[in-house]
This record gives C-alpha cells, sequence and structure tokens, in this order.
C-alpha cells in the first residue's frame, strides 16, 4: 500500500524549478533513497512531504492526506529531521527529548517509558544529563533522530542525516535506521553518500528536479549493464586519456589516484588484458589492475554524465523554469 503518493509535483521559487513533475509512490515499511548532485531537488522534496512548503502544481498525498489542503493534519503523523536539526544546546538530553515531547503533545504518563527507550536505542542513556552542545557531531544527530521519534511517527523524512559525521558514527546511525526499518518503519532519507543508498530497499536519483531513476540498488546496477576495472597506474592523468580512447571503454572515472573503467559487461577480462597491453607499450607502470564489482557509485556517476550530456545537448535559447 503506497502511504506517499505524487503525481506531477512541482515547486517553483521565483524562476527556478526545484521540483519538476515529480511522480512517486513510496511503499508502506519501504526505506527509500532519494539520492542526487547538489541543486537536484532533494530537500525541497522532503520539505513539501513535511508539509512545510505549498505546492506549485500537481498532487501530493501522505497517508491519504492532500497535502495541499490537508498538510497541518499530515504533520503529527510524520518525523521530519532537517539537515540542520534545531537542538537546544544548553538543554540537556532528556530536557531536549522532553521539549519535543511537548511540542508534539505525547501524553504525559508516556514520556518515561518513551524517553528511556529512545535513550537506549540511540546509545545515549549514559549520556542523559550532557548538554546536548557538548556531545559530538554523531550523538547530536542520534539526538535529533530520538527527538524526531518521539511522537511515534509513521513515517520519517530525513534530509542528509549523516552529513558532516564521521564514519563510525555513519555507521552506527545507519545501524538505528535499519532496526526501525526491521520494526516496519516507513522512511525517506536523502543523501550524499552512495554507499548508504546501497542501504535502501529502493532508491530514486534526483536531477534538475527531476526523477531519472528509481528502482531497487541492485536493478539499478543491472541497468548500468558494464564491468569495472579498476586501475592504479603510476601516472594517472597520462593513463587516462589512453584507456579512454580504447574501443569498448565507456567511461573513465577518476577516484583519487586510481581510475574506474566502465566497459561492456561480459568484456571485462578481455579489456582489462587490452588496457595492459596499451599501459606496457606506452611504458606506462601500473601499480595495480584488477576486475572490481560495479558499485552504486560509478552507477549513479554514469547515470548524472549521461543526463548532463543530453541537458547540453538541448536548445540553449529555451530557458529553464
Amino acid at each position: 500500500m503506497a502511504v506517499i503518493s505524487l503525481r506531477n509535483l512541482t515547486r517553483d521559487f521565483k524562476t527556478t524549478r526545484a521540483v519538476d513533475g515529480l511522480t512517486l509512490d513510496i511503499q508502506a515499511g519501504e526505506l527509500f533513497g532519494l539520492v542526487g548532485p547538489d541543486g537536484a531537488g532533494k530537500t525541497t522534496t522532503l520539505r513539501l512531504l513535511a508539509g512545510l512548503l505549498d505546492i506549485t502544481a500537481g498532487e501530493a498525498q501522505v497517508l491519504k492526506y492532500d497535502l495541499k489542503t490537508q498538510a497541518e493534519r499530515v504533520k503529527k503523523h510524520i518525523g521530519y529531521m532537517a539537515q540542520r536539526f534545531s537542538l537546544y544546546s544548553e538543554l540537556s538530553v532528556d530536557e531536549n527529548l522532553a521539549f519535543f515531547a511537548e511540542i508534539y503533545d505525547v501524553p504525559r504518563e508516556a514520556r518515561p517509558e518513551r524517553t528511556a527507550h529512545l535513550l537506549e536505542f540511540a546509545g545515549l542513556t549514559e549520556f542523559r544529563e550532557r548538554r546536548a552542545g557538548q556531545l559530538s557531531g554523531g550523538m547530536q544527530k542520534k539526538l535529533a533522530l530520538a527527538c524526531t521519534l518521539i511522537h511515534q511517527p509513521e513515517i520519517l523524512l530525513l534530509d542528509e542525516p549523516t552529513t558532516g559525521v564521521d564514519p563510525i558514527a555513519r555507521r552506527e546511525f545507519w545501524n538505528i535506521l535499519t532496526d526501525l526499518h526491521l520494526d516496519g518503519a516507513t522512511i525517506v532519507v536523502s543523501t550524499p553518500y552512495m554507499d548508504e543508498a546501497d542501504r535502501c530497499s529502493r532508491v530514486g536519483l534526483m536531477y534538475e528536479g527531476k526523477l531519472a531513476a528509481c528502482a531497487p540498488p541492485r536493478e539499478i546496477l543491472r541497468q548500468l549493464g558494464a564491468e569495472v576495472i579498476e586501475v592504479h597506474p603510476a601516472d594517472w592523468r597520462a593513463a587516462r586519456g589512453l584507456i579512454a580512447a580504447l574501443e569498448g571503454v565507456r567511461e573513465v572515472q577518476t577516484y583519487g589516484e586510481a581510475l574506474h573503467v566502465l566497459v561492456e559487461a561480459g568484456t571485462g577480462a578481455k579489456r582489462l588484458r587490452e588496457i595492459e597491453k596499451t599501459l606496457k607499450k606506452h611504458n606506462l607502470a601500473c601499480n595495480n589492475i584488477r576486475l572490481a564489482p560495479p558499485r552504486m557509485e560509478e552507477a549513479f556517476i554514469s547515470m548524472i554524465r549521461e543526463l548532463t550530456e543530453e541537458t547540453a545537448q538541448g536548445d540553449p535559447h529555451v530557458p529553464r523554469p
């Protein structure tokens, strides 16, 4: 059953169209990831779903509430965590949870049990008396999530919740989200991290306000239709030009001083030998070369490159709305 249903959802800001005709259904219990470059429309989409922005055109329903006319009624059913969630730094962990419980009208008799459960769930029990401003970045994110969950929302909307925290804190935060997902929560999360997108049930790639692709991660990798050859040349700049010119090479992506070469599926071993021969012919040393499984990162970079090329081939005299 779709708990979020969007049909041609559009949002304009003066001369900029931030969300452009978005059509999407999100099912109950899904962990849905929104990914895309900065300015793709992810934050605007989540703010529309949270009832914080007016809809310019199209239709949107959350739990069968019409966001055009019933936005206030839907708010008590959702938990929205913005990129910069407003914790009160001078208040303790306990006091922040009490504050948000008051805002969300959580029954007073239910607050002690919910607070204790969320503190344990987020690993914050021993820090309950500490001021929020004295917590690490990862702990602040977990406290923000606990505050978002205090009223037991049916749907969670999380806008890049792990941006700016260390890898260990990111992993801990996603372990919490995974537990919530396994318990049946519906979660919509935007993220710039492709390894996080890989954890989602389904992923939507946004580009210039549109939904460019939407499928489970495994299906997106299948649609890529490519094998990846990971090359670590001594001179990556010189090697990149040589490899890109070879027959059968779809594209070359740069990761630091490593090159990820995308070739047609089923040709990886053959192309690897050709790359080795080419580098050797031009006296370019190679520290390591191997076939590597394709990742979401390669898939999305490839999709965005194709979309960018398609946009560039459009009519430059037609202004974007």
